[in-house]
C-alpha cells in the first residue's frame, strides 16, 4: 500500500535523527559505546510501546497476532540497527560528527542494492546514477579534499576506519530496512500506519532485551551509568523512538528506497546539529561531498517514483 503519508514521515524523521545522534555523541563524554547505544533502546522502547497502544485504542483496533517469521524478522531488523548505531557511534571518533553520518547514510544507496539483490525489485537508469552519485560524493570525504583521484589513493581512501566503519553502519541500516518491511508486511494489517507502530514497539523491546543482556553481562558499571544519566539518555529514546516511527510508517506506505531516499535530508539537519549543538566546523570538501550524496539520493527518488 502506497500513501503519501511517507513524504512527511520521511522529513521528520530526519529531522528527529540527527537531533537524536547529535545527544547520542554527547553522552559519548560520560558513557561508553554500547552505553551510547543501549539508551536509544531502553529508554525508547516504553515510548514506541505507548505509541502502539494509544494508536490501536484511538482507532479500535484489536492486538495482531504474532507469528514466528514476524519474530524472525523484527529481531534481524533490531540486531541489524544494534550493530548499525554501534558503528555510527564509533564513526564519529574517526572523522566527526559530519563526516561519521554522511559515510552511514549511503544507507539509501545500499538499501537500492539490497532491495536488488534480496528482494528481485529492478533499478532504473536515475537510481543506478543516483547510486554512482553517491559513490563518488563517499570518495570525496574519504580522500579529505585531495584534488588528485588516483586508484591508488581511491583504494588506499576507503580503507580508512572512518570509511569502513561508516558505510558498514550504512549497510546494517540498509538490512534493517529490509527486514522491517518485511516483518511489518507479515502482520498483515488493514492498516499500515497500525501495522507500522505494532512492528516498532516489538523491534524496541527485542533491541532492550538484546543489547541490555550484552551491557549487563559485560559492561555492569556502563548500565549503572546509562540509569543514572536519565535525563539526558531519556531524550535520546524520545527522539529515537519518535524518528523510528516515522521511519517505519514511510516504509510500511511506500516502496522501500522511497522513503529512505529522502531521509537524506537528515545531511542538512546534521550540518546544522554540528555547527550549532557541537561546534564543530565543515570544511570546504566535506560540503561538496554531502552535495553529491544528496544528488545521488535525489536520483535515487527519481528512480524509485518513476
Amino acid at each position: 500500500m502506497t500513501s503519501a503519508i511517507w513524504v512527511p514521515a520521511a522529513l521528520v524523521a530526519g529531522l528527529f535523527q540527527a537531533w537524536r545522534t547529535a545527544l547520542q555523541q554527547r553522552l559519548r563524554a560520560e558513557l561508553s559505546l554500547s552505553g551510547a547505544g543501549l539508551v536509544r533502546y531502553l529508554y525508547g522502547a516504553p515510548v514506541a510501546i505507548a505509541l502502539a497502544l494509544g494508536y490501536f485504542a484511538a482507532q479500535g483496533l484489536s492486538t495482531p497476532r504474532i507469528s514466528m517469521p514476524f519474530l524472525i524478522a523484527a529481531a534481524g531488523g533490531g540486531l541489524a540497527q544494534i550493530v548499525g548505531t554501534q558503528l555510527l557511534i564509533a564513526a564519529f571518533g574517526y572523522r566527526n560528527f559530519v563526516v561519521g553520518t554522511a559515510f552511514a547514510k549511503t544507507e539509501a544507496l545500499q538499501a537500492a542494492v539490497f532491495a536488488w539483490l534480496l528482494l528481485g525489485e529492478h533499478l532504473s537508469l536515475p537510481a543506478i546514477a543516483g547510486i554512482a552519485l553517491g559513490v563518488a560524493g563517499v570518495l570525496v570525504l574519504a580522500l579529505g579534499g585531495v584534488g588528485q583521484l588516483t586508484p591508488k589513493q581511491v583504494v588506499a581512501s576507503l580503507g580508512q576506519p572512518a570509511a569502513l566503519v561508516g558505510i558498514g553502519a550504512g549497510a546494517a541500516f540498509a538490512l534493517t530496512s529490509v527486514l522491517v518491511k518485511r516483518a511489518t508486511l507479515s502482520l498483515e494489517l488493514p492498516d499500515p500506519v497500525a501495522a507500522a507502530l505494532a512492528t516498532l514497539a516489538v523491534v524496541m523491546l527485542l533491541q532492550t532485551l538484546m543489547h541490555g543482556a550484552f551491557v549487563a553481562l559485560r559492561e555492569p558499571a556502563t548500565l549503572r551509568r546509562v540509569l543514572v544519566t536519565w535525563r539526558s539518555s531519556g531524550q535520546v529514546g524520545l527522539l529515537a523512538s519518535l524518528g523510528s516511527a516515522c521511519w517505519f510508517i514511510g516504509f510500511a506506505t511506500a516502496p522501500l528506497v522511497t522513503p529512505g531516499s529522502l531521509t537524506q535530508v537528515e545531511v542538512a539537519f546534521t550540518l546544522a546539529f554540528a555547527r550549532i549543538y557541537l561546534g564543530e566546523r565543515t570544511r570546504s570538501h566535506e560540503g561538496i561531498g554531502l552535495l553529491l550524496v544528496a544528488a545521488g539520493v535525489v536520483f535515487a527518488l527519481a528512480g524509485a517514483l518513476a
